[in-house]
């Protein structure tokens, strides 16, 4: 939170909401990225070109603006194996909860919906829940 800027951050934030919303009525699709991943993991349909689209502009958007700009520092200070196991935890929260914190953060509390604000309570928690506890009570 050291650079943090509420003007970019706000800017960041409808630039996000913007581009969920004009997904869904341009598309009539959720733009969760566990959903799009997963559509895409499964038997190749006419929804295959769509869904590389996406993914693909998540994965280049920061290249081409490292081209205008630099990108920040970013430190990870834990391991690989920690890593590999939290990506599981969190691929395996994301079938569990029948979407990621985009599809139900973004996405489903924009819409309303109950399990969306369920999912998003609860990540919200849990997140909160293990700062407290990693950070605060056992001092890592």
């Amino acid at each position: 939170m050291d650079g943090f800027t509420p003007v970019s951050a706000l800017i960041g934030g409808a630039m996000i909401g913007t581009s969920a919303a004009l997904f869904l009525i341009l598309n009539g699709r959720i733009a969760g990225i566990s959903g799009i991943l997963g559509g895409l993991l499964a038997a190749p349909s006419r929804e295959t070109g769509w869904r590389v689209a996406f993914l693909a502009g998540l994965v280049l958007a920061p290249l081409a603006y490292r081209l205008i700009s630099r990108l920040p520092d970013v430190t990870v200070g834990a391991s690989f194996p920690l890593l590999a196991v939290a990506g599981l935890l969190v691929g395996f929260g994301s079938r569990l909860g029948s979407g990621c914190t985009s599809g139900h953060g973004v996405c489903g509390l924009g819409r309303l919906s109950p399990r969306s604000i369920a999912a998003t309570v609860t990540f919200m928690t849990v997140a909160i829940l293990t700062v407290l506890v990693t950070r605060h009570l056992l001092g890592a």
